[in-house]
């Protein structure tokens, strides 16, 4: 601390003599000092004011006055679903790249901890006092890395508990209140009241915790002005299916609330290890936690009223039952209309369930973007498809089904049918391959593909023009200002221009930089086109 340390340092010197040969002196000066009560560390602690006295003098400082209240405008910036995809407002290009999870759980914060382990973004992990990745995460440096290294969204849900303590994964009570960090916190606020199962205060499932809705507004308003996107799940499925430890602490848990949600209690552990509760958690015929979910999913809404960079989606792992995604969309269809205010809302569940609503006419108007997540074409053609609201998780369910995994060419099937089928609505892929076969996703129509990083930004503004081809043998897209068609392996494309007219320049794109390859040639449409490529693995872009 350097030489004058003495001026920063507050050392409480226990000092004098300890010797058991103490002088005549010494001994007459320890009795006196015996006499008197030895300062404690809280007292010492206390005594800071005086050793360090900071003035309340205000002299000639300026005086803030508070601003004016803050205008909430309008941005041209922000997502919207046109023709079918998913795209930015001001540039018209498609949106493309990589999504990044938020940590369920753990953590640590020492330094060999933060130094081993890849810190995810957590936009709503706090550890006081300490900002930085795998602590309390900037949000602006967030926005950057994201930009640094193609990520376009973040896919955000609250955390299986707030305490590290429960990362052993046991069910008891906590016997106090002294809580490790990281802290993840969650949507719902502390009461004040009695103990819940972590030893601090029981959550009230009507308040809501300020800090951890304005990181998320925060970030919305940033991902807004640069091209990113929130992908906003609303619940978390795992508290309650699975593991016991995920619900011990879960705030709508009866124990852990000043409620009354009317959860069984004492909790009733299957085999005193698993949980079951997603039937109870689900039904919105109790009044109670009718209301609350009511509460809650508006809550989502209003926080991002003013924000078009968000998709809303129920939950992360859904596997739930249909009447449950039924209500979620009535409450969000009442929010609309009573707010004047369109949300991105994406159906992201069971195929059986996801089916069920887009037939249903009073429903499937809601839905903005259909995510295939929980489904999906297997390699050998059939679909891995469990069925909603059967009380099992998605692990679970790939324990019993034993997936044979997926391919391109199923990829593609899965997102073309949703595509022609529903052509109002977006479609993103979100589950198996999703992150390999980026390309199949994009040819197909869907939205929110992983594309390489550079990719030409006029290639995906005149994607966002065009449509999946229905009667094509090739891989294609075609809209009036030209088509993009990809070989699969073949030397050549071959494409009917008869509906067309005019010239069109060739253009090639590289599948793996994303970037636009060198070329001046052209074609005349009005007949049928056997065009040849320079190399494999490279997209052909016809341009008018």
């Amino acid at each position: 601390m350097g030489k004058n340390f003495e001026k920063r340092a507050a050392i409480l010197d226990i000092g004098s003599e300890a010797s058991s040969s103490p002088s005549v002196a010494a001994a007459q000066e320890l009795t006196a000092e015996a006499s008197k009560p030895k300062i404690t560390m809280p007292e010492w602690i206390v005594l800071a004011a005086k050793r360090n006295p900071i003035s309340t003098e205000s002299g000639g400082a300026v005086i803030i006055q508070p601003a004016a209240t803050e205008k909430i405008l309008v941005s041209n910036k922000g997502l919207e679903i046109k023709n079918g995809w998913l795209i930015y407002k001001d540039s018209k290009e498609l949106i493309a790249g990589r999504r990044e999870g938020v940590p369920w759980w753990t953590g640590g914060v020492e330094a060999r901890q933060l130094e081993q382990a890849k810190q995810k973004p957590a936009l709503t992990r706090f550890v006081p006092g300490r900002v930085g990745p795998g602590l309390t995460d900037e949000i602006e440096d967030v926005v950057q890395n994201m930009k640094q290294g193609n990520t376009v969204a973040v896919e955000q849900h609250y955390a299986l508990w707030y305490d590290r303590r429960r990362d052993d994964h046991e069910r008891i009570r906590r016997m106090t209140g002294e809580v490790w960090p990281p802290f993840y916190e969650l949507p719902f606020a502390r009461s004040g009241k009695d103990t819940a199962w972590d030893g601090l205060s029981k959550y009230d499932l009507t308040k809501y915790n300020t800090w951890y809705w304005s990181r998320l507004a925060q970030f919305a308003n940033l991902a807004e002005q640069n091209h990113l996107s929130l992908i906003h799940q609303h619940y978390f499925q795992h508290n309650i299916i699975e593991a016991g430890a995920h619900y011990a602490d879960f705030p709508w848990r009866t124990a852990n609330n000043i409620n009354n949600t009317g959860f069984v209690e004492p909790v009733n552990y299957a085999g005193e290890k698993r949980i079951f509760y997603a039937e109870q958690f689900y039904d919105v015929s109790n009044p109670v936690r009718r209301k609350l979910h009511q509460q809650y999913i508006e809550q989502c809404l209003n926080n991002f009223k003013n924000n078009s960079s968000v998709i809303q989606l129920t939950s992360e792992e859904f596997t739930g039952p249909l009447h449950f995604v039924e209500f979620w969309l009535q409450t969000i269809a009442d929010w609309e209309k009573k707010n004047q205010s369109k949300q991105i809302t994406g159906l992201s569940t069971t195929k059986d369930v996801q089916d069920a609503i887009l037939k249903n006419p009073k429903y499937a108007p809601a839905v903005d973007l259909i995510d295939i997540r929980y489904w999906y074409y297997q390699t050998n053609g059939e679909p891995y498809a469990p069925e909603g609201g059967k009380n099992l998780a998605p692990r679970q369910w790939a324990r019993q089904m034993k997936s044979k995994g997926t391919s391109f060419d199923q990829v593609y099937r899965a997102v073309k049918e949703y595509r022609l089928k529903y052509p109002d609505k977006g479609v993103m892929y979100s589950a198996e391959g999703a992150d390999r076969f980026g390309w199949a996703i994009f040819i197909a129509g869907g939205s929110m593909p992983v594309l390489p990083k550079n990719i030409d930004s006029d290639f995906l503004k005149a994607a966002a023009g065009m449509q999946p081809s229905k009667a094509s043998e090739n891989y294609m897209l075609a809209g009036k200002e030209g088509v993009i068609a990809m070989a699969n392996d073949k030397q050549s494309v071959t494409i009917d221009l008869s509906s067309y007219t005019g010239n069109y320049a060739i253009n090639f794109i590289d599948m793996a930089s994303g970037a636009l390859l060198p070329g001046t040639k052209t074609v005349t449409a009005g007949k049928a086109v056997t065009i040849e490529l320079p190399k494999q693995g490279v997209m052909l872009w016809l341009k008018k």
